[in-house]
């Protein structure tokens, strides 16, 4: 086998690596990107919400509200000693 064989062989290799990377890798990975991406926004909405939820029960009862927060303070701070 010559030089210009083994040109041949990895230029025939490269154009075939090349081929599979088009056809399965890019898609691949673009499909997990596009799902991620998905998840994402799912959980960036999920948390809006209920960040919301938890400002309106704070809102309608904000005296039991600092109760609580005052309660887990103190929990953690025992805790933590």
């Amino acid at each position: 086998m010559d030089t210009e064989d083994t040109h041949v062989q990895i230029a025939k290799l490269r154009a075939q690596v090349e081929a599979l990377m088009n056809d399965r890798v890019t898609p691949a990975v673009a499909d997990v990107a596009g799902r991620a991406e998905s998840a994402v926004h799912a959980a960036t909405d999920t948390v809006r919400e209920q960040a919301e939820l938890v400002t309106s029960k704070v809102r309608e009862q904000p005296l039991l509200a600092v109760l609580i927060a005052a309660g887990v303070g103190y929990l953690l701070g025992r805790a933590t000693r």
